[in-house]
């Protein structure tokens, strides 16, 4: 195993190996080559390969020549990784090898079955993503202070384990540690769960009059954004974690059905409350997920500023919230419908909320509480 280096640019020395050049695969070379670490690139389409190599994430895994890498990086869809995996650890016998496929549990399982040497295998999820896929999607930071899940198993050697953690951190991400069963249920959860939820809900607008989808706003937006995602992949990944994922989708289905027998007879004694309960129930949820930097929950005022729809308005607003000296929480965009205005919503501490607002209406802006 090669020397870790600890100074500025990285812990890792290269070369490195990344199987795999769609979007994450693609992302990884670009930030470890902005760290001066020599990449090598491979993947089963010579398209995608080029594209990644042209625009900078690495050279072809043809030029690596007899040269052992450092770390092999599988970035290939959650069916085949396994074998990928296999694969690169025979190939490379002096190298870790990762995955980053978004399920662990079965492809750790599948190789225990298999028989390989587990010692230089180090199961990895980066939770980072964009709706767009492939090699010219891909970004150097995608990966910037997003948790990146490392599921060392029983067999996993300290080395291995700390190259794992060298390639997260390299490209800027927080390391968390999870077992493999732990990992598939939270995701199932926090990310598998989403997914569906978003998809079940846009799927209702397919054939929905146009004028009834004017009305849409940010809410609506907000619910169905990463339905936008890739189908192929998404059969793989809920295919992999499919026992999680059920298991959630029961307590959804019971809380669905409570709903529906609710609002069958709304005026029934009891209904209101019923339905009070499920939406705090939600707003319970909702306040448990961490706040700023992974901190804990803490609630945020929100006020909209009216913008002109023309060019740098918005920048010239940003600006001056920060000569009043606010920092912005969290920022949203939506239009007004028919009219050449946006609405810039605006999250703040709950103590420079009147601040803010009095300090923007003195600009000339015209703020809505």
């Amino acid at each position: 195993m090669s020397a870790f280096r600890t100074h500025g640019r990285g812990h890792l020395n290269g070369p490195v190996v990344v199987i795999g050049t769609g979007l994450l695969g693609t992302s990884i070379g670009l930030g470890l080559r902005g760290r001066g670490v020599s990449v090598f690139l491979s993947d089963p389409s010579p398209t995608n390969q080029a594209v990644a190599v042209d625009i900078g994430a690495g050279l072809p895994l043809s030029r690596l020549g007899d040269e052992q890498p450092e770390l092999v990086v599988v970035a290939a869809p959650p069916d085949v990784t396994a074998d990928v995996v296999e694969r690169s650890l025979a190939d490379y016998p002096g190298a870790t090898v990762v995955d980053i496929a978004s399920v662990k549990a079965g492809i750790l399982a599948d190789l225990r079955g298999r028989g390989v040497d587990l010692s230089r295998y180090v199961g990895t999820h980066p939770m980072a993503g964009r709706e767009k896929s492939g090699p010219v999607a891909a970004r150097g930071e995608l990966f910037t202070s997003m948790p990146w899940v490392v599921c060392p198993s029983g067999e996993t050697s300290p080395g291995a384990l700390q190259a794992a953690r060298a390639l997260a951190t390299d490209l800027g991400a927080v390391v968390v540690q999870f077992g493999a069963e732990e990992h598939d249920h939270a995701v199932a959860l926090v990310s598998h769960l989403p997914q569906v939820m978003s998809s079940l809900v846009a799927s209702r607008l397919q054939g929905t009059p146009l004028h009834a989808l004017s009305l849409a706003g940010n809410g609506l937006r907000d619910v169905t954004r990463i339905a936008a995602s890739d189908p192929t992949l998404w059969v793989q990944i809920l295919g992999a974690n499919a026992g999680p994922v059920v298991e959630i989708l029961h307590g959804v289905r019971e809380d669905l059905n409570r709903l529906i027998g609710t609002l069958e007879d709304p005026t029934a004694p009891g209904a209101r409350l019923d339905l009070a309960q499920l939406i705090s129930e939600g707003n319970a949820g909702q306040a448990r997920i961490p706040g700023k930097h992974g901190g804990p929950p803490q609630a945020y005022s929100w006020l909209t500023v009216l913008v002109d729809d023309r060019p740098g308005q918005i920048a010239r607003l940003l600006t001056e919230i920060g000569e009043i000296g606010v920092n912005l929480e969290d920022l949203r965009l939506d239009h007004s419908s028919g009219q050449n205005v946006g609405m810039v919503e605006l999250s703040v501490l709950p103590n420079k909320h009147d601040l803010l607002i009095e300090a923007l209406n003195d600009r000339g802006w015209r703020v809505l509480q």
